[in-house]
């Protein structure tokens, strides 16, 4: 990658060591259906994804906020939920679960519910009660009708989630057939009458399978509609749910979710297995794991956009001269693949709209760099050809040259930008904000004197994708480090190491965070001089925990000493202190007059006897205003000088208090 290749940080998709195997053969093959022990026929592995239409304005202004919960069933009803619509199958709520019951493996017992999103996950505890036999399975509806008419898609389980397809996103195609476009093992078996929690996060045509808290596979060919919603799917088995959400998230996923492997970023298609830029290394790509391919863009002479690095076509073709002395003619005749070696004999150069419409029928995003200065105008003819191919949603735009990430945002706000660099910036955050960028995509090597700019750009929002890396060494120091994603000639083998990844690696759980509260005195409470609680909080997840009274520090389980504080309101303040955060709670409670606690501080007060005994006297008589002046006159004589206030402050307060 010369100074024009970049990454993105895009939405995770799928990286298995099946797809890493057929990654440099693009011969169709045959895929096993999510029944993959019946007799089902499979769909060809090119059988991909249409794209998803575009979103009318009024739909579009009615997609929820990132974080609202769009479903949250706990089926603790004694019927079905409202709105939710059984297709095939047998559905009934029992002891507060839902029940799905497929009689036979050929029968996809079907229940519809939720809306259309574009962005979101689905979370659900799911337990196969029984099971004809370990290939039978369970399904999320990703894209579903209501009507659970086909096609749909779905991401897959089978009770036996170790073999090898285990887990599965698939298609059920409009001919009633299967595509199944990825599979992965879990890391253990779901089994009979166990619990797991499973979900995935979906991001257009993107989604991630998350097993018992671990991601286990990704994909970029869900196949998506203008309105399918989300469903449940048994076949072959009983299975019960619980605790089913939906959550709408916000779009894109730029940054790598915790416990996530690296984003796969194919440098010019899978370059380093055919001839880059074309749509045979685009499919190599595809077929190796890459969830994002990346190529460079550039206007002919009579400015239609190809794509090609070089600025002259003489690397990679068999002709000569610069692309933009040459006409869309004279390049759709170049053959750019036989300089690779003769199996490419005859590859083209594709024009954009060509490669818009190979990713949009055949699934996968492009990481799309506007190469070298582009006018307003070639900029906008990029932007057409996105929206024309309905891809708006599956392209990311990078490039070295801030004004055609300007003229982009201008013009095409909705698609996101990420600025290429040979060399970081002195401020590589407040570029990103000058740009509004959702990622920053740095040359290997510089990123590496500076690898502290990755948690700053990461606090800032911004994504970080490194270029041009096909080490194995590197990723690993690179993914240590944070990056999100890696621009690489080597797809598959990254594709491979992520699958290694995370069989091998565990996926740490961020400790919670902690939580305290103070429970007594309770908040609200109102104390008298007579009455000293003992402090006590209760924390978890706490490593330290601090407790100061009206900002003085106090040692908690120590009492209360309400003799020495004046009327009125106090403040406890409580802070914990632990691995996953800081917490804090207050809570406030008053001291009161009272005879009883008048006599308290009398009694404690350490004055002399006789002093005592007066103003025993006097408050049992009720003499308050009285009391108060003999006290202050005998402050600091027969009676320690702060108790004196403290005894005079209550008797005027009872004083002034109606009389009952």
């Amino acid at each position: 990658m010369t100074q024009s290749h970049r990454p993105h940080r895009a939405r995770r998709t799928g990286l298995l060591a099946a797809a890493v195997a057929s990654a440099l053969s693009l011969t169709t093959v045959a895929l096993t259906s999510p029944s993959a022990a019946s007799a089902e026929p499979a769909a060809p592995a090119d059988a991909a994804p249409a794209a998803a239409p575009a979103v009318p304005a009024a739909a579009a202004a009615a997609v929820p906020a990132a974080g609202e919960v769009v479903v949250d069933e706990h089926f603790a009803g004694p019927a079905l939920p409202a709105g939710w619509s059984a297709v095939e199958g047998d559905w009934k709520v029992e002891n507060g679960r839902l029940v799905g019951t497929s009689a036979n493996s050929g029968q996809q017992s079907r229940i519809t519910f939720g809306r259309h999103l574009n962005d979101f996950r689905l979370e659900a505890t799911a337990r196969f009660e029984s099971v004809q036999d370990a290939a039978r399975w369970t399904a999320f509806g990703l894209d579903v009708p209501a009507s659970g008419a086909t096609p749909w898609s779905i991401a897959t389980m089978r009770s036996g989630t170790t073999a090898a397809n285990g887990l599965e996103f698939a298609q059920r195609t409009p001919a009633n057939s299967w595509n199944v476009t990825n599979t992965a093992s879990a890391p253990t078996a779901a089994g009979t009458g166990r619990d797991v929690r499973v979900a995935v996060e979906v991001h257009g045509t993107t989604a991630r399978w998350i097993f018992d808290g671990k991601e286990v596979m990704r994909t970029t060919q869900v196949a998506r509609s203008a309105d399918g919603g989300q469903a449940l799917v048994v076949n072959g088995s009983k299975v019960s749910f619980d605790d089913l959400k939906v959550t709408a998230l916000a779009p894109g996923g730029w940054l790598r979710p915790a416990g996530s492997p690296l984003t796969v970023f194919a440098h010019r298609g899978a370059s380093s297995a055919a001839p880059e830029n074309t749509l045979d290394s685009d499919e190599i790509a595809r077929r190796g794991g890459a969830e994002w391919i990346e190529n460079d863009v550039q206007p002919s002479k009579d400015g239609v956009p190809y794509v090609l690095h070089d600025d002259t076509v003489d690397r990679t073709t068999n002709g000569k001269g610069r692309i933009r002395d040459l006409t869309a003619a004279q390049l759709d005749a170049l053959d750019a693949g036989s300089w690779f070696g003769p199996t490419y004999a005859g590859a083209r150069v594709p024009s954009l709209a060509a490669q818009l419409e190979d990713l949009r029928t055949r699934g996968g995003n492009l990481l799309l760099e506007i190469k070298g200065a582009h006018t307003r105008d070639e900029v906008a003819r990029i932007v057409k050809e996105i929206r024309d191919h309905g891809m708006t949603g599956r392209v990311f735009v990078q490039s070295f040259e801030v004004d055609a990430l300007r003229y982009t945002r201008e013009l095409a706000p909705e698609l996101p930008l990420g600025l290429l660099r040979g060399g970081l910036d002195a401020d590589p955050v407040a570029i990103s904000k000058e740009l509004g960028l959702s990622a920053y995509n740095p040359a290997d090597g510089a990123l590496a004197a500076r690898l502290g700019v990755v948690k700053d750009l990461h606090a800032a929002g911004v994504a970080v994708n490194v270029w041009t890396v096909d080490s194995a060494a590197r990723w690993k120091a690179l993914e240590a480090a944070g990056v999100d994603g890696i621009i690489t000639n080597r797809p598959a083998e990254l594709a491979g190491w992520n699958s290694a990844w995370l069989q091998g690696g565990t996926v740490t759980t961020p400790p919670a965070a902690p939580t305290v509260a103070i429970t007594s005195p309770a908040s609200g409470a109102t104390l008298d001089r007579a009455q000293q609680p003992v402090t006590a909080v209760q924390a978890n997840g706490a490593d330290t925990v601090r407790l100061t009274l009206d900002g003085t520090e106090l040692p908690a389980g120590s009492p209360l000493d309400t003799a020495a504080l004046a009327l009125g309101k106090h403040t406890l303040r409580a802070e914990a202190t632990g691995p996953g955060g800081r917490a804090e709670t207050t809570a406030e409670f008053t001291v009161a007059a009272t005879p009883t606690g008048l006599a308290s501080l009398v009694l404690t007060s350490g004055a002399d006897r006789n002093a005592v005994a007066t103003l025993t006297v006097m408050l049992g008589q009720g003499q308050y205003q009285p009391l108060a002046h003999w006290a202050e006159n005998q402050a600091g004589r027969s009676i320690p000088a702060d108790r004196a206030r403290l005894i005079a402050g209550d008797a005027r307060a009872l004083d002034a208090a109606p009389r009952s």
